[in-house]
């Protein structure tokens, strides 16, 4: 084993059976709060003791490395020998540490009261982006944040954050060139980084807005084809950044735009060009873009001072027996996503009529109905609706579950059943190296759990400061997100949504854009720092519930 101990990455290929067996006892010693994923390995002679570690797959700890408090890392990550990992440090995948690197996640004060030895210990945690290489014999400091794609020169000191593709070297660490080639501009500002994003962000934001112009209508990305989503996305940009309508067109024309798109007869908004699918037997539609427009182009009136002209009449009219008999058909078995995002445009619809109608908007009992239906059917054990399967794991089931109860009880402003389970199985969901594994996460997918958890954390009480159910965990990954997100910024353009056949890929464009956004705002509040950014999302996906809800004289939920 000692072999292997200095060449870790023989082990895979090389191993015996009996050789196996024994780094399988090893891993399982290291006891304590410890996780370790498929094909690693952990050194015989590293000093591996860990209040916390979380070790991705395909990852290793080589020869006489120390390993101490808490590292998280993903997957393809290598510890070279001797290295020092101490404090709370997150990796991101595929992180490359070169021997005698010492990453110190922690520190303490030197006030001149007491003796060094005496000092209280600090520690705000280094987080590692995604393919980051760093040389031999580096130290990195507590509360250091390096970006995607970095490079750092054998023997630097890293004291200051460092922006995504940066080539870095010296004591203290400087920015030489980025890694793509570009003439580097990297010198780190004194900001806090998420200042300095959204100060970027807010600066650009008519420079995006009118790259998806085409002179007559919005397109996500230049070439694409004009959708009223895009239309929606870029005045949920323009509020978010500016605090104004987008610039191509007056606040007037923007909302008469997109009240013409609303059906007057059915109250539903087909896509631009496109025949309204016919409603189904109660009077709704089943799948397609009409479903989402009722939260999107709902929202955007709704930013713009407006709202829909016409309730919708589906909603109006169906009763909560009809209700229950649809949601019992939704495909909760394989397809949890979109029984979710029915809920969501079903309830969004419901919050429209009740501004549009009152209480005659939504056939009695029919908000009941929902309300009764999801509690009396939730999973005890995950505080969810739907169920797993083997190819995807929970990606159904926690992304349908942030549809529906965004539309449900956060947009009534109730609280979710079970919210412990569900911060669990969100956490357990965030881990899967198949949905966030290195270039495998997008918007989608990111929010579905970033929303879940603080909607949860809300409820439960979790302090920004660390207290709370699971708090460490959940800020530990709140920080490693932030941390690979915000270098994916593109000037001009900003976000691309993401890898996968979800969506519309990772060009820039407005869904991205809005998404990304949001999905920053509430990383940033699960570690208490929103404020940095001088924004908070109003539309789709803003924090506060859209309606007051109360108990009627039976104890059944009753919107206002």
């Amino acid at each position: 084993m000692r072999h292997f101990d200095h060449c870790p990455w023989l082990f895979a290929d090389e191993a015996t059976e009996e050789q196996r067996a024994a780094q399988w006892e090893r891993q399982r010693a290291i006891g304590g709060d410890s996780e370790v994923g498929e094909r690693c390995y952990v050194a015989e002679s590293a000093a591996v003791f860990p209040d916390r570690l979380r070790l991705g797959g395909d990852s290793y700890i080589a020869a006489h490395a120390y390993v101490t408090d808490e590292l998280t890392t993903g997957t393809d990550c290598t510890l070279n020998p001797f290295t020092t990992v101490r404090g709370t440090v997150t990796l991101g995948n595929g992180v490359r540490i070169g021997a005698h690197t010492s990453l110190l996640g922690f520190n303490h004060s030197m006030a001149p009261d007491r003796p060094v030895f005496q000092q209280p210990h600090t520690s705000r945690g280094i987080t590692i982006g995604d393919d980051v290489w760093i040389g031999s014999h580096v130290v990195v400091v507590d509360g250091v944040t390096i970006g995607d794609h970095c490079v750092i020169g054998a023997g630097a000191v890293v004291t200051r954050d460092l922006p995504a593709w940066t080539v870095a070297a010296g004591n203290p660490a400087r920015p030489l060139r980025d890694r793509r080639g570009a003439k580097a501009s990297l010198a780190p500002s004194g900001a806090d980084p998420l200042t300095r994003f959204a100060d970027t962000a807010r600066a650009q934001a008519a420079d995006i807005l009118a790259r998806c112009w085409d002179g007559d209508r919005y397109v996500d990305r230049p070439g694409a084809t004009p959708t009223l989503r895009a239309h929606c996305d870029a005045v949920e940009i323009a509020d978010v950044l500016t605090g104004s309508a987008p610039e191509q067109l007056t606040a007037d024309e923007h909302g008469k735009r997109l009240s013409a798109a609303q059906d007057p007869d059915t109250g539903l908004t087909p896509e631009l060009g496109e025949v309204l699918p016919a409603p189904d037997e109660d009077g709704f539609v089943g799948d397609g873009p009409a479903l989402y427009h009722l939260l999107s182009a709902g929202y955007a009136l709704d930013l713009l001072g407006l709202s829909f002209p016409h309730p919708v009449r589906g909603i109006k009219e169906m009763t909560g027996r009809q209700l229950v008999t649809r949601l019992d058909g939704l495909p909760w078995q394989d397809g949890a996503w979109g029984a979710g995002a029915w809920i969501d445009a079903w309830a969004t619809a419901a919050h429209w009529n009740l501004r549009h109608e009152g209480e005659g908007g939504v056939h009695p009992g029919a908000l009941e109905s929902l309300f009764g239906w999801l509690l009396t059917r939730v999973d005890p054990w995950t505080g969810m609706w739907g169920s797993p399967s083997a190819e995807t794991g929970r990606l159904q089931v926690v992304n349908g579950y942030y549809r529906l109860t965004r539309g449900s009880f956060a947009q009534f402003g109730l609280p979710v059943p079970h919210p412990e389970r569900v911060v669990d199985a969100v956490l357990d969901h965030a881990r899967d190296p198949r949905h966030f594994g290195a270039g495998r996460d997008n918007a989608c997918n990111v929010l579905d759990v970033a929303h879940p958890l603080w909607l949860c954390t809300r409820q439960l009480g979790n302090g920004s400061r660390g207290e709370g159910y699971r708090s460490a965990d959940i800020r530990s990954w709140a920080e490693s997100r932030l941390a690979a997100i915000l270098p994916r910024w593109q000037d001009g353009r900003g976000f691309g949504f993401g890898s996968g056949p979800a969506g519309p890929g990772p060009e820039a464009g407005l869904q991205g854009t809005e998404m990304w956004l949001a999905i920053i705002w509430y990383l940033a509040d699960l570690l208490g720092r929103a404020d940095s950014l001088g924004y908070r999302p109003r539309g789709v996906h803003r924090p506060e519930p859209a309606r007051s809800t109360v108990r009627n004289d039976t104890g059944a939920p009753t919107a206002r």
